[in-house]
């Protein structure tokens, strides 16, 4: 979680990712560029190119207040949705953005006309996210970001975007993961161990990792609050010693 409960979530959408026709390589990097910034990802849909679904989760996740960063469905074919999905769950009309015309006249000159310049139609209000690849841009409303599904286009847009406008969350909360790997045994073994942490530190994420191999492996950790964290970790060592079974620090 964010500031005043402020999460930030990721939508990735288009049917290509769900038939499988192109694998998915945004989930990771931004588990991975939040991470290297001290935040957290909360959550993360994948939708297909269905309008009511994207405006409506869109429109929830607006109401809520979260931080989106949202990837795919803004080019100016048919079945991309998202501009116009963008406008309906804010409640605003889809307008040509001046600056967005200008980024694609200077790539593509008289190209731009007469299709590529429907990709300048945005959400009214919705500011520029900058493309560095093709200067087609990227916006943002509601603190929702709407970026390609090009990862080479994408991947550098999200940065910026966390880069410019959240570095004042980065490094800012208290927060720490902790695990022991637990050897010889499964996870029914250790569950009532479990139970008793959840429900002594309310304050943390307990959670376990089976692993197949052949020692019947076990991960198991906390997340949250640094120094609760470290004393729930010890207590789940000193129970799992106390219950005979080998562990190591993970």
């Amino acid at each position: 979680m964010q500031k005043d409960n402020q999460s930030i979530g990721i939508y990735i959408i288009g049917d290509e990712i769900l038939s499988g026709k192109r694998q998915d390589a945004h989930l990771s990097f931004v588990i991975q560029a939040l991470k290297s910034r001290g935040l957290q990802l909360a959550w993360a849909h994948y939708l297909g190119d269905i309008p009511a679904q994207i405006t409506s989760l869109l429109q929830a996740s607006m109401q809520h207040g979260d931080i989106v960063l949202s990837f795919g469905g803004i080019g100016a074919t048919p079945d991309d949705y998202t501009r116009q999905c963008a406008a309906d769950a804010a409640g605003v009309a889809l307008t040509r953005h001046p600056g967005a015309v200008a980024e694609i006249e200077a790539q593509y000159g008289e190209g731009a006309y007469p299709k590529r310049v429907l990709m300048a139609d945005l959400p009214a209000g919705a500011e520029l996210i900058p493309n560095p690849v093709n200067r087609v841009a990227g916006f943002a409303i509601n603190q929702h970001y709407f970026v390609p599904g090009f990862p080479q286009m994408a991947h550098p847009m999200v940065e910026w975007v966390l880069d410019t406008h959240y570095p004042h969350l980065f490094h800012q909360q208290d927060y720490t993961e902790l695990s022991i790997l637990v050897m010889d045994a499964g996870e029914s073994q250790l569950i009532d161990l479990m139970n008793h942490i959840v429900q002594k530190y309310p304050g943390l994420k307990l959670f376990s990792l089976p692993k197949l191999d052949n020692r019947r492996t076990t991960e198991v950790g906390v997340k949250g609050a640094a120094a609760m964290a470290n004393t729930a970790l010890e207590e789940i060592k000193l129970a799992v010693s106390a219950l005979n079974f080998p562990w190591t620090e993970h």
